[in-house]
């Protein structure tokens, strides 16, 4: 691999063997082949600015009990499968949430965002939501599956057993 640090915090490197673009943390926070921790971990506004409630204010915080164990699960069941099956990046758009966040976002009190287990998750386009959308239902691994009307929401329960509900928010 090669890479760069940015900012501190950032190690983007380029995987030789299959030209895959990876972020990882310092600590090699790598959940999966694509999926960083520092990616799925982050609690930020719609706009792209960091939570200012949450108490995650560095990527190496700690994350409360059980939800790394719950994003890494959700990486490798879900979000890992289905990129690699679909060929292209699929971005993160939202994954963990503190719970003032949640709110702020109008998240439901029981969000599967604060306990990691969930991803609001795009490929950019309508076109390729509706192949990511395919993609997913056809691997078979997920609790939930919300087609919104420019990204997907997906969840993945480690511990439970998984729904395999699918909705449609229009």
């Amino acid at each position: 691999m090669t890479g760069k640090v940015f900012n501190n915090q950032v190690k983007a490197s380029v995987e030789q063997s299959t030209g895959a673009f990876v972020i990882k943390n310092k600590e090699g926070g790598s959940m999966s082949k694509h999926f960083s921790k520092q990616e799925l971990a982050r609690c930020f506004r719609a706009n792209g600015a960091r939570c200012k409630e949450c108490p995650l204010k560095q990527p190496a915080d700690k994350l409360p009990d059980g939800v790394e164990g719950n994003l890494e699960a959700l990486a490798e069941q879900v979000l890992e499968p289905a990129r690699q099956r679909l060929g292209r990046p699929i971005t993160v758009n939202s994954s963990y949430r503190c719970q003032v966040h949640n709110k702020t976002v109008g998240g439901v009190a029981n969000s599967q965002h604060m306990r990691g287990e969930a991803a609001d998750i795009t490929t950019g386009t309508v076109e390729g939501n509706q192949k990511l959308k395919a993609v997913i239902e056809e691997l078979g691994k997920f609790d939930q599956l919300i087609t919104y009307p420019t990204f997907l929401h997906v969840s993945w329960k480690r511990n439970g057993m998984n729904r395999k509900q699918r909705l449609r928010n229009v």
